[in-house]
């Protein structure tokens, strides 16, 4: 480094000598004598002073000690090399400026943007606010259209409602249309809270009947409804439990004989003659080879239907 152009870059403004003097023979055996005047001395860890480029003793390493000619040289090129360094944000605009106005809520006087006042933006509305009104139910965003969204004429606007209106009529006519043509009423779902399926469920286990044998565990209690073989003002009803591992086809076959009802479907080929099995609180038919466990659960009802066939859904408001 004696003969380089280019200094070490320590943080000092002297390094350790290593094999810098390349020039020297010998070096690292015989070291090099420190250049102050009246010193001399034989270092075998010489010191390299990077502002006036010579060698010294451990004594008269710095600047000060042996009296640099070039004092504060290494410094200079060290803070004109970090200078050149970029930063971060280089080629980027600085907001060296508070940006002022006044709060987007129309009776509000207060100045947002200040040093004191920052403002808070709404990103819903696209609007800035003071701390007062910042929140939506205070500057009532629902009813404010967003600035910068596409603007919507009445024309289309009235479209659009009309043809969600008509979507909805559509689903009732065709909900009403299947009531009709089944000519039921069917009931209406049990309790939905959790509460009150408990209650409901824990006095239906108090009053429903089933095969004894069956495990507790196994047992799944339905309220069970058909249609009365004599009249069509009211349907029968029951109380049974059944096992969770049995098919939706024989709960079929043991309701009907519990409430009476006559079943020929292993006997007639006809829709019409066959009885299916409706589930309320799932608004559809049961196939029969469904299994109880995975498609019923304590408190449900079920009603027995006959010739409604298996492909009509949604027979009742869910």
């Amino acid at each position: 480094m004696a003969g380089s152009s280019t200094p070490p870059s320590d943080e000092t403004s002297y390094v350790k000598m290593t094999d810098v003097q390349q020039s020297l023979p010998d070096v690292s055996l015989v070291g090099t004598h420190c250049q102050l005047e009246y010193c001399n001395q034989l270092d075998f860890l010489p010191f390299y002073c990077q502002s006036c480029r010579k060698t010294f003793c451990l004594d008269h390493r710095t600047e000060s000690a042996h009296k640099c000619a070039n004092a504060g040289a290494w410094a200079e090129r060290r803070r004109a090399a970090q200078q050149a360094k970029s930063y971060a944000g280089e080629g980027r605009q600085l907001r060296d400026y508070v940006s002022q106005k006044p709060c987007a809520t129309p009776d509000c006087k207060t100045v947002i943007g200040t040093s004191l006042i920052t403002g808070v933006h709404c990103t819903s509305c696209n609007r800035d606010y003071c701390l007062k009104h910042r929140l939506k139910e205070d500057h009532d965003c629902k009813n404010l259209v967003p600035l910068g969204a596409r603007p919507q004429t009445n024309d289309a606007a009235k479209r659009a409602r009309s043809a969600l209106d008509k979507l909805r009529a559509w689903g009732s006519a065709k909900k009403e249309a299947a009531n009709q043509a089944a000519g039921r009423v069917l009931p209406k779902p049990k309790p939905s809270t959790a509460a009150a399926r408990m209650v409901a469920v824990n006095n239906l286990k108090k009053t429903a009947k089933g095969d004894d044998k069956l495990a507790p565990e196994k047992r799944v209690y339905l309220y069970v409804e058909a249609e009365a073989a004599t009249t069509t003002a009211k349907l029968p009803k029951g109380q049974f439990f059944y096992s969770k591992d049995w098919v939706i086809g024989r709960v079929l076959d043991a309701a009907a004989r519990s409430l009476q009802v006559e079943n020929v479907n292993n006997q007639s080929s006809k829709e019409e003659d066959k009885l299916r099995v409706f589930h309320v609180e799932g608004g559809r038919v049961l196939e029969f080879n469904e299994k109880v466990g995975s498609s019923l659960v304590s408190g449900n009802t079920i009603v027995l239907l006959r010739g409604i066939g298996p492909a009509i859904p949604n027979l009742i408001e869910p």
